[in-house]
């Protein structure tokens, strides 16, 4: 069942400061399109070589390597890599060096808990996973929903409360988070959810992070994106899925390269552009037979992949 939504006042502070502005200014930067049939930029999600094991200063070689333009490490590859003695600086440094922007990181903060110390501990991650994501260059992070992802019936209001404080704490830390849709959850699995809880948290700078698989996974429409202008998305995971295992029981793991499976991405990335859309398409998989494949053939593959489906829905 959907969370229900109750009837109660609701007044959102929207006031930003010049200093507010010109960081969402910079947090949205860089969207130029490359061509009318190519609008969009390309980003590597390092899950999609995770089984290989390559760390992330190689994951930022193969991603420049490849063709992208953009690269989303996950919050855990960044804490190994500080953890064997590794300089965010350099990191910082490297990926600059490689032509690479950091377009997104991959957290987990319990924001949303209902739990008023757990939502509490779950800011304090968020505030420290900002941080790691700002010394490396990073201005976005993903803000799925950890925390809730087992609840039902839930007051989309009171989320939209608890999404306002995270935006409020990444305009304080230089890191915008995005509201992420996670199909398998039972809060925060369909695109209507997230686009209340969004429009209610009353930031003009709040970010939603939508993927291809999730949408499919959770039941929405793919009708349903036309609600999301591209100001408000600056990152958008692409994937394919097939058409087995059944949407009740495919995983995550289940993922193909676009274009290897039946989503309707023509439809999907004429939407994107249709609304305005000019950020990054960035490659989330987490097939385990790409895992046993050399890791940089797998990058440029799906990239490749990734573009001429994009070409052939736009060209």
């Amino acid at each position: 069942m959907p969370p229900v939504v109750n009837r109660r006042g609701f007044v959102a502070a929207a006031v930003s400061s010049v200093a507010a502005g010109a960081f969402v200014a910079s947090a949205r930067s860089g969207q130029a399109a490359e061509s009318p049939a190519e609008p969009f930029r390309y980003c590597l999600n390092t899950s999609t070589i995770r089984g290989q094991n390559v760390g992330i200063v190689q994951e930022v070689e193969l991603a420049a390597k490849a063709g992208y333009h953009g690269i989303e490490p996950w919050i855990n590859e960044l804490d190994k890599y500080v953890k064997d003695g590794g300089s965010l600086a350099d990191l910082k440094k490297r990926i600059a060096d490689h032509g690479l922007t950091v377009e997104s990181a991959i957290g987990f903060s319990a924001f949303l808990h209902e739990d008023p110390a757990e939502r509490q501990k779950g800011l304090d991650e968020a505030k420290r996973c900002m941080a790691l994501v700002r010394d490396i260059g990073g201005t976005r992070i993903a803000a799925p929903p950890v925390g809730v992802t087992d609840k039902t019936g839930l007051d989309l209001f009171q989320l939209s409360d608890r999404f306002r404080a995270l935006v409020e704490l990444g305009r304080q830390e230089g890191v915008l988070p995005q509201l992420e849709l996670w199909g398998f959850a039972k809060t925060l699995a369909h695109l209507g959810e997230v686009a209340f809880i969004a429009a209610e948290c009353g930031q003009p700078d709040a970010l939603c992070l939508l993927d291809v698989y999730h949408i499919y996974k959770g039941g929405s429409g793919f009708g349903g994106l036309g609600m999301f202008p591209g100001s408000r998305m600056q990152c958008f995971h692409v994937n394919d899925y097939p058409a087995d295992p059944p949407r009740d029981t495919i995983k995550d793991e289940h993922r193909v390269y676009p274009g290897d499976g039946v989503a309707p991405l023509g439809e999907i990335f004429r939407t994107l552009s249709d609304n305005q859309y000019r950020g990054v398409l960035s490659l989330e998989l987490f097939n385990r037979s790409y895992w046993q494949q050399d890791a940089f053939e797998v990058v440029k593959t799906g990239l490749e992949k990734t573009r001429a489906a994009v070409t052939k829905a736009l060209g």
